[in-house]
């Protein structure tokens, strides 16, 4: 394959949604001891993340009012260099995203060197912003991000073969009607609370949303309190 092979590895409640109240459950913490469990069975070694997944969890939140740098940069990409081979691949289309550094631990997780995804809308500022941390920095689309060119650049230039895709719903819609999804992972809890306000498994972000993307089941593991492992294949 030109580009990596393609895991969305998510834990949804019954409702499908990917956040919420049923989180703190404790019916969910079987499905949340799985899900790290397969994160480690994939073993990938880079991971996507959308903006708002990336700010909530990961990224330092938003960053306001750069200065301005004086200085002028090509849109092209940027290897700030590093010395593991793990990643995180953050979509940060408009550059938003706050760091502290060009690296990223979370707990029971290797030692992480930093991607930003960016359109050719991002601001000087916020490129001499990510070059000062030593930050890498991918360019995939004018507009919005292509998740086929991203992919195609992660493989040249990182050497990455298998890649995790973590959300959230939004991310996950571009990737699946792109056809870019080759595996499915969802760890079920079972729990639901009916939360409009939570994010779903996949969204369409508002856009008109295309033809359904639709996957072939691969396997079923019942797992301990009723939680289930589920994996399906693109058809």
């Amino acid at each position: 394959m030109e580009r990596p092979y393609v895991i969305c590895h998510m834990l949804t409640a019954l409702d499908g949604k990917i956040d919420g109240r049923f989180f703190s459950a404790p019916e969910t913490m079987p499905a949340l001891r799985k899900y790290g469990e397969v994160r480690k069975f994939y073993d990938c070694p880079a991971t996507i993340y959308g903006t708002t997944t990336m700010a909530e969890g990961y990224a330092d939140g938003f960053v306001f009012n750069l200065p301005e740098s004086g200085l002028t940069f090509p849109r092209e990409d940027y290897l700030g260099g590093s010395d593991v081979k793990n990643y995180i691949v953050s979509l940060d289309g408009e550059g938003v995203l706050k760091w502290h550094g060009k690296y990223l631990e979370k707990k029971g997780r290797p030692r992480a060197h930093v991607i930003e995804v960016l359109t050719q809308k991002v601001s000087d500022r916020y490129l001499a912003y990510l070059r000062g941390f030593g930050i890498s920095y991918l360019f995939a689309g004018k507009e919005t991000i292509d998740c086929e060119v991203l992919l195609r650049k992660l493989k040249t230039l990182f050497g990455i073969e298998r890649i995790l895709l973590a959300g959230g719903g939004v991310t996950n819609q571009a990737f699946a009607v792109a056809g870019l999804i080759d595996e499915l992972s969802i760890v079920l809890a079972p729990t639901a609370d009916g939360d409009s306000g939570s994010a779903s498994l996949f969204e369409t972000g508002g856009f008109s949303a295309a033809a359904p993307a639709a996957y072939s089941l691969k396997a079923v593991e019942q797992i301990e309190n009723d939680t289930l492992w589920l994996r399906y294949t693109a058809k």
